[in-house]
């Protein structure tokens, strides 16, 4: 880059010196600027004094020339005429050579960079959203906030307005994408965990040697808990010679049962039972029978069944 800037300063230094010469071959070889000539003859003030700082810069640059002019004006003026074709063709090479010389290149300006608003999200930091059931969101942001499946962002699943709260159903979706402003936020869906069914044995009627179902159809035995996040969407079956009571709700919001015995009402009752079910009697004398508890989640179809066992001697004392 350097050598090329050099390159020009010396072509324009060329291109002022033919330029000098070319002046005073065509307005004459008097050098004299104190000779007093006709005023239609004389170069005007200004051009001479442009010509003189154009000399007085080229000497201060280091560049020397001598100009000589015989006095025999014919002959110089032929000379001059000469030259001043030569140099004609040169400037021409000059100038082409000046034309193909690249542009100094400027480094490319940096456009500003546009300032954005970071919004901190509008959904809370323990929100979390769970497949295959109904899912609550609550906007604390400034701004609508709408919630996509990633599959499909032009038709969102929900829009919350600033401070809303909706709910929303969702079913294999990963994660969601939650939009607000210009911003995006993605926030993982976890699994819908199948439900639990807990069975626990409440009493200690069925410990002794002696077991009567009286006894048994009276109190509680079993207190079986169903434990899901969603019980609104279970549907819970039972079978076997039990008595369940009304589904209760503990702190967590688990469905909770109570379970008894039920074989027969009365004695007369109890002894047709045993005629016909001879073969539930174990080695130990007691008959057993068992219960089941079936539970289907209704939307993600997941199906958890399980059972336990009443024992008993005897209808009663």
């Amino acid at each position: 880059m350097i050598k090329k800037e050099r390159d020009s300063k010396f072509i324009i230094y060329q291109v002022l010196y033919i330029f000098v010469i070319t002046v005073l071959a065509l307005k004459g070889a008097d050098l004299d600027l104190n000779k007093v000539i006709l005023s239609k003859e004389a170069v005007k003030k200004s051009v001479r004094d442009s010509l003189v700082t154009i000399i007085d810069s080229l000497y201060a640059k280091g560049i020397n020339f001598d100009i000589k002019i015989n006095e025999n004006m014919a002959e110089q003026n032929v000379t001059l005429k000469e030259k001043v074709a030569s140099m004609k063709t040169e400037l021409a090479s000059l100038t082409k050579k000046i034309k193909e010389i690249p542009p100094k290149e400027e480094p490319p300006k940096e456009e500003p960079v546009k300032e954005q608003t970071i919004m901190q999200s509008p959904l809370s930091v323990d929100q979390t959203f769970i497949q295959y059931t109904w899912n609550k969101a609550k906007n604390n942001g400034s701004v609508p906030s709408g919630i996509y499946d990633p599959s499909d962002m032009n038709n969102p699943l929900v829009v919350i307005p600033p401070g809303g709260e909706k709910i929303f159903n969702l079913t294999n979706q990963k994660e969601v994408v939650v939009k607000f402003g210009s911003q995006e936020q993605r926030i993982k869906v976890l699994p819908n965990k199948p439900p639990k069914v807990k069975i626990e044995n409440v009493t200690t009627k069925m410990n002794s040697s002696d077991i009567y179902v009286r006894d048994l159809q009276r109190i509680t035995v079993f207190k079986v808990t169903i434990i899901d996040e969603r019980s609104d969407q279970l549907k819970v079956n039972y079978s076997g010679p039990i008595s369940v009571s009304k589904p209760e709700k503990d702190s967590n919001g688990n469905l909770v049962y109570n379970v008894s015995l039920n074989i027969a009402p009365t004695e007369s009752r109890f002894d047709q039972w045993l005629d016909r079910n001879k073969t539930l009697r174990d080695a130990d004398g007691r008959y057993k029978v068992n219960f089941f508890f079936t539970v289907v989640d209704e939307i993600s179809k997941d199906r958890v069944q399980v059972g336990d066992s009443f024992y008993f001697t005897d209808f009663s004392r």
